[in-house]
């Protein structure tokens, strides 16, 4: 790996104007950070030529500054950057060239994600976690109307981790509540300690190829059926709300949290991206910039900084049940 660039707007412009450029800068020469310095009296037109410049490339733009892909603290994000270049910057690229309409944006996410399934990232991860089994046959979700048509998840030994059974019932639930009620609100809600802890880490790896992986997300995900009612949705979360959880959550018009609920999204430390609609729910609320950096620094917020960012909409109060 080789040193990390800082440029200043002078030697922004000189590296951009070589025609070898993509050979000096991005992942796949050793390079996938850049450290932008401007001054204040810098023209902005000029940094924006050197973005759009940058911005095919698989290279993240870091700066206390704010048109980079993630702003400061530079250092803590360079070292995240390093050290692991594939999921950085194929999700900044991804954000960067994310569609506005969703079912294109969760398309395109699960094609990234599925590419960073098959590298060598991910698959360090894998080696480090060992195999893991589960003995569990109970329902992972309920559908309740009385008296409101609730969608509740019930694994709450586990944390709500959301296996692949999980994801096809909370599927068929939603399906069936838009079908039930065309017209009403629906809550969705959790048992237990918390709301949803993420992926079943027993499950990952055990699809045999990244393509075959797509092929079953863009046929079972919970997204697609989540935002067919996502206009007349609320969700009440609590606990650990991580990975899968919020960006599920994130897709529904209103998000309200207990004050015990944390929030993660643990993706990149895996070799990773958010792969069920994240990018989309959770960057509509609350940039993709401030996204990405969420996601380099692996950082758990509570619901004071949820708030602050609009990750929710509202906080219960503290004497009501989760």
């Amino acid at each position: 790996m080789t040193d990390t660039p800082r440029w200043d707007l002078a030697a922004a412009e000189s590296a951009i104007a070589s025609l070898d450029l993509a050979r000096e800068v991005g992942a796949a020469v050793g390079v996938p950070a850049v450290v932008l310095d401007p001054s204040p009296t810098d023209p902005d037109d000029r940094w924006d030529a050197v973005l759009e410049r940058l911005a095919p490339l698989a290279v993240v733009t870091v700066a206390e500054w704010g048109r980079a892909d993630v702003i400061g603290p530079v250092d803590e994000l360079v070292a995240a950057i390093i050290a692991r270049p594939q999921a950085a910057t194929t999700t900044a690229v991804h954000l960067r060239t994310l569609p506005g309409e969703s079912l294109a944006a969760l398309h395109q996410e699960s094609l990234a994600y599925a590419t960073l399934q098959g590298g060598s990232e991910h698959a360090a991860w894998l080696a480090s976690q060992g195999r893991r089994t589960r003995n569990d046959d109970a329902p992972r979700v309920a559908l309740t109307d009385e008296p409101d048509l609730t969608i509740t998840l019930t694994r709450s030994r586990l944390h709500n981790l959301l296996d692949r059974r999980g994801r096809d019932e909370l599927t068929e639930a939603f399906r069936a509540a838009a079908l039930i009620a065309p017209d009403r609100p629906i809550r969705w809600r959790a048992d237990g300690p918390s709301f949803c802890a993420g992926g079943d880490p027993a499950e990952f790896g055990s699809v045999p190829d990244p393509a075959t992986a797509h092929v079953i997300r863009m046929a079972s995900s919970p997204g697609p059926a989540v935002l067919a009612v996502a206009d007349r949705l609320s969700v009440d979360v609590h606990g650990a709300c991580v990975g899968a959880g919020i960006e599920l959550a994130a897709m529904a018009s209103s998000v309200v949290a207990h004050p015990n609920t944390r929030f993660r999204l643990p993706e990149l430390t895996m070799g990773l991206m958010p792969g069920i609609g994240g990018t989309w729910s959770i960057g509509r609320r609350i940039g993709r910039r401030l996204l990405l950096q969420w996601l380099l620094l692996d950082l758990e917020i509570d619901v004071d900084t949820a708030l602050a960012w609009r990750l929710i909409d509202g906080v219960a109060a503290n004497d009501e049940a989760p």
